[in-house]
């Protein structure tokens, strides 16, 4: 059984994919997409290989890959202001309320800091009450909005 103590957070590499991808791959699952580990392995190399995110890991104190947080640049027009786009966050089911996601989520927030963004931004299902109860602990707000999307 993990705590937050036995958790470290890393920064992947592309070295890391094949760590990180099946926790990738679940996620989508878990959203009701099919499994797809080579198509998951494939988006995550290559965003890491053109620097379009930041992806951050947990490990347990036996390496064991506990979740994620994939990160994506953005700016604030509104604000004048460097954001982030916590896009993805997922904590395998064994590591779930024993620190992954609270330390995957500070690390996000640092990461934030560290490049001068003034914003971080994430969405999540209505009926997700474990996840929002996980964002509001680490000081996000909630805010009531009406999110549209296209799709060609």
């Amino acid at each position: 059984m993990a705590t937050q103590s036995d958790i470290t957070i890393k920064r992947a590499t592309i070295a890391d994919v094949p760590r990180v991808a099946p926790l990738f791959d679940a996620y989508r699952q878990f959203y009701g997409k099919p499994s797809d580990l080579k198509g998951a392995s494939e988006f995550l190399r290559s965003r890491l290989f053109d620097c379009e995110s930041v992806v951050y890991y947990a490990t347990d104190e036996n390496e064991h890959v506990a979740g994620f947080a994939q990160l994506f640049p953005s700016f604030s027009s509104v604000s004048l202001c460097r954001a982030w786009i916590l896009n993805d966050l997922f904590v395998h089911p064994d590591f779930r309320a024993r620190g992954a996601g609270h330390a995957l989520m500070e690390r996000a927030k640092q990461h934030c800091v560290e490049f001068g963004a003034r914003q971080l931004w994430l969405q999540t299902d209505l009926t997700n009450d474990t996840a929002q109860r996980l964002y509001e602990s680490v000081g996000m707000t909630r805010k009531e909005i009406l999110e549209y999307t296209w799709t060609p």
